[in-house]
């Protein structure tokens, strides 16, 4: 099998890891990748954004599969083009990745299927900010309607920054989203989906918060754990049914079937789980995490939703034990990243390359706001913890930070229902 990936952070990476220890999978390609997959695949240089563009490399290097890894392609209806080619894709056409690209949408969809989440109202015109505010809190929770690189959400108990952000995201041309906020700790779940048919993989816990405590802004992850030893048993199961399966139905039922990775973010309360968000792809960091974990072979999984057989595949096979990954962003991040700079031990075991590149010398350098993703496994979260951030010590970047605390209050057994 010749497969292309298409994106360039850690999530990419991690994929093409994967589909790197299939036996089945016999050529690797990126699109555009970085300087950690180029290790082990061949890197194009082609906007992955261009439906166009991504058909024909895929002709040229004859894919039997190509899996899609940002959302914004797949938003923009890139996997639409490839199936209009007649190859094989992983990934979901455009109207059902509206279920990430218009919380709005996401929000209709869960209404229609009888799935809990939190009240929510949307805002388009700046004089209606106040208002609204007065309708929320104490806490409030303010979403960018569109995408914005898991940035787009302040969760604040501060009025005035929650003011500040919905003005800006409505300045900026799009709706704000206000939402109750959902009390209770958060899960990741992804679900291999094909149309009705719904396949969990492991459940992991990102932490979003920039610093320890998680103290600080929202980021895209600074890090990610699976399994989770809190979580009860059953509810896994309970998610698939009470959430991903109905969601799915409706979408069939719009004439929009998933076809991909359904990934749904949750808050697990006092009366089960409740739904904080959906994405339409793998998501990063936990993607690093989960996969790490996997012992069936990625390609053929893979190729199994695309090809619409998702039904016929085997049980998924898991290595015992846990998984950390643990996020070394560049200095400034969220914020405006620096870059440019070069990284020691970028090759180190388990350390995979997010917002990395190759500059003209063939040195590996940073390229973006999160620059690795550094992977440990062990018996327990103890053993991968400790594996995780002894990786990291030998990995040097100027100004570089991370959270020192990635899966520690489930360690400690601090996270209860």
């Amino acid at each position: 099998m010749r497969a292309l990936v298409i994106g360039s952070g850690g999530r990419e990476h991690a994929l093409l890891l994967g589909l790197d220890r299939d036996p089945s999978v016999t050529d690797l390609h990126a699109a555009p990748g970085n300087a950690g997959t180029a290790a082990i695949a061949t890197n194009h240089a082609v906007d992955a954004n261009s439906g166009g563009a991504v058909v024909a490399l895929a002709r040229e290097i004859g894919a039997d599969l190509v899996v899609i890894g940002p959302e914004v392609p797949l938003v923009n209806g890139v996997a639409d083009a490839l199936r209009e080619a007649g190859i094989a894709v992983f990934g979901p056409n455009a109207a059902a990745a509206r279920i990430e690209g218009s919380k709005a949408f996401a929000k209709d969809v869960m209404a229609a299927a009888g799935v809990r989440t939190a009240r929510a109202e949307s805002v388009t015109d700046t004089s209606g900010v106040d208002a609204a505010l007065d309708r929320f809190g104490p806490t409030w929770v303010v979403k960018d309607d569109g995408l914005a690189a898991g940035k787009g959400v302040v969760v604040t108990t501060d009025r005035a920054q929650a003011r500040a952000h919905a003005v800006d995201v409505v300045d900026n041309g799009h709706p704000v989203l206000l939402e109750s906020f959902l009390d209770g700790p958060e899960v990741s779940l992804f679900c291999l989906v094909d149309g009705d048919t719904v396949v969990p993989l492991l459940p992991a816990q990102d932490h979003k918060r920039v610093g320890d405590g998680d103290e600080g802004p929202n980021t895209g992850g600074m890090g990610a754990y699976t399994p989770l030893p809190w979580l009860p048993d059953g509810m896994v199961g309970r998610i698939v049914d009470e959430v991903v399966r109905p969601v799915a139905a409706e979408l069939v039922h719009r004439g929009a079937p998933f076809s991909g990775l359904l990934y749904a973010g949750l808050a697990i309360g006092a009366d089960g789980p409740a739904v904080v968000e959906f994405n339409c792809r793998f998501g990063d960091p936990e993607t690093q995490a989960v996969l790490d974990l996997l012992e069936s072979p990625l390609g053929e999984t893979l190729a199994a939703v695309a090809n619409g057989t998702l039904g016929e595949l085997p049980e998924l096979r898991w290595f015992d034990g846990s998984a950390v990954v643990v996020v070394l962003a560049a200095e400034n991040y969220p914020g405006t990243p620096r870059k440019g700079d070069p990284i020691d031990g970028a090759g180190t075991e388990g350390v995979l390359h997010a917002g990395t590149a190759l500059d003209d010398a063939g040195t590996v350098v940073s390229s973006g706001g999160r620059v690795l993703s550094v992977v440990g496994r062990g018996a327990g979260l103890t053993e991968a913890r400790a594996q995780a951030y002894e990786r990291l010590t030998q990995v040097g970047l100027a100004g570089s930070h991370f959270r020192t605390d990635i899966g520690k209050a489930a360690e400690d057994g601090a996270i209860t229902l």
